[in-house]
């Protein structure tokens, strides 16, 4: 059976009764040729859907060990035109769909309508940009679903529940719940607050939920299952395992970690 959108492999993992697993990587990290063959194994050990990081100068929501992959990448030359073509010749082999993760000045400097163009060519099913307040993010939502991409909105532990109503109401695909009020990073524990924010959420939406920034252990990913989250999104500790060691090790390393965080959902 093929799924042609994020919101369609939710509603077949629904009904199985399975909790997604979202692995985030950064593009170029070490290099591109890298990035395609982690899409590949990922898509093979447990992945439901991958979210890629276009490498960017300034990423404001990323801790350092994004950071420090974003910069790795932007040193070996990789930009945001690479990662599309890269994508362009990878997606159609991987029956998981790719999310791609991009702050909003690449899209600007490209053009809001040519990038999803771009985006949805190169066989992007859904996108995310953690710096596009909800107040501007109509045009953008509009327009890409006119081309199959849908735009994830952001929820955090302090957003007020008229807020998570309007970002609810305008998300397409899932809810994003960032787990943690500041950057990405490797945490040693969960914060309790993340289990009653789904509940706050579930109350005025039946959207599926993915929780992310800050979950680093298949301990912690069974957690968020059992709190209620539609989907694990797990991205430093993958990004540190591809990214400080060897292409080889990391490879074999990130493959031993994605089955693992499946098995524990």
């Amino acid at each position: 059976m093929t799924i042609t959108s994020i919101s369609k492999r939710f509603e077949y993992l629904r009904a199985a009764n399975e909790c997604a697993l979202i692995p985030f990587i950064t593009a170029g990290d070490p290099d591109l040729e890298n990035t395609a063959e982690a899409l590949r194994i990922l898509d093979t050990s447990g992945a439901d859907f991958i979210e890629l990081g276009v490498p960017y100068s300034d990423p404001l929501a990323d801790g350092p060990i994004i950071q420090a992959a974003a910069t790795r990448a932007l040193n070996n030359g990789t930009r945001l035109v690479d990662v599309l073509n890269m994508l362009q010749s990878v997606t159609r082999s991987l029956k998981s769909q790719i999310i791609l993760f991009t702050y909003y000045n690449p899209i600007l400097n490209l053009g809001v309508e040519r990038f999803l163009e771009r985006v949805a060519a190169a066989g992007v099913k859904g996108l995310v940009i953690p710096d596009l307040p909800l107040e501007e993010a109509s045009d953008i939502i509009n327009y890409a679903d006119s081309v199959g991409v849908e735009v994830t909105l952001l929820v955090t532990p302090n957003s007020s529940k008229e807020r998570i109503r309007a970002i609810a109401l305008q998300s397409r695909g899932f809810i994003y719940l960032v787990s943690v009020i500041g950057v990405t990073g490797i945490r040693a524990q969960v914060q309790t607050r993340v289990k009653d924010v789904i509940t706050e959420i579930r109350s005025v939406t039946d959207k599926p939920i993915g929780v992310g920034f800050g979950i680093s252990t298949p301990e912690q990913a069974r957690i968020m299952r059992e709190w209620g989250a539609d989907a694990v999104i797990v991205g430093s500790a993958f990004v540190q395992r591809l990214g400080e060691t060897t292409p080889y090790r990391g490879l074999r390393a990130i493959r031993e970690f994605c089955c693992d965080l499946k098995a524990a959902i």
